[in-house]
């Protein structure tokens, strides 16, 4: 099983801290990274913005969870299993998004942060992912997407670096907010969504957008 680096174990220290300053997770939530094609590391199972210095756990990615590790980190596994792409994973459950997925909404393009998520699918059961069945499900459903809405049960997240996959945690939420917020003003949903075109040509990561995010969400943080 490989070792962490505290290089490493830092990284997802200040993940954790940074989806729990942004309310993206409260008691419940966890975040890990990948360390090679088998094993990846888990913050410590405790409220994210209380992780602190605690280190986190390698799982591998196949086979039984260690002991004390949250039993919904069996989706990180299947997840990382299927998607070599992925080096980083966010378990979330901020509040405007879990507000549209208890109606089967999901957030759809309508501003340049929403541009990311042009293919969210909806997870449509509410019960925690607790065994290997439906972990593996949820896996399969998330494709090639870098999120999974849950009903009722927040969302997934993922990324090919863990400062822009939280920084992708952050602008699901906030393509949550301005759903919630054009839906409440009574506009047609149909309308004001970005076009194909515009979508795709803000679907970019140049001018340092992960690492400002990343650095303001982390700010303060060790």
């Amino acid at each position: 099983m490989t070792a962490p680096t505290p290089e490493q174990q830092q990284l997802v220290q200040r993940a954790a801290f940074a989806l729990g300053r942004a309310g993206l997770v409260h008691a419940f939530g966890h975040c890990s990274l990948r360390l090679d094609a088998a094993n990846f590391l888990v913050c410590a199972p405790r409220p994210m913005a209380l992780v602190d210095d605690a280190a986190g756990t390698v799982c591998r990615v196949s086979g039984a969870l260690p002991e004390g590790v949250l039993g919904e980190v069996r989706v990180h596994q299947q997840i990382y299993a299927r998607r070599a792409d992925v080096m980083a994973v966010c378990r979330i459950m901020p509040p405007a998004l879990m507000a549209l997925s208890t109606q089967g909404i999901v957030p759809r393009p309508r501003h340049g942060i929403g541009a990311y998520f042009d293919k969210v699918p909806l997870w449509p059961d509410p019960r925690l992912l607790r065994d290997d069945t439906a972990a593996a499900r949820l896996a399969d459903m998330l494709g090639d997407a870098p999120a999974i809405v849950m009903r009722g049960n927040g969302a997934v997240v993922v990324g090919d670096s863990m400062e822009k996959t939280v920084t992708l945690a952050w602008f699901l939420e906030d393509a949550a907010r301005i759903e919630h917020d054009v839906r409440a003003m009574g506009f047609d949903p149909t309308d004001g969504l970005l076009d194909p075109a515009e979508t795709l040509d803000r679907q970019v990561w140049s001018g340092q957008v992960a690492t400002r995010m990343w650095d303001w969400l982390t700010r303060d943080s060790a």
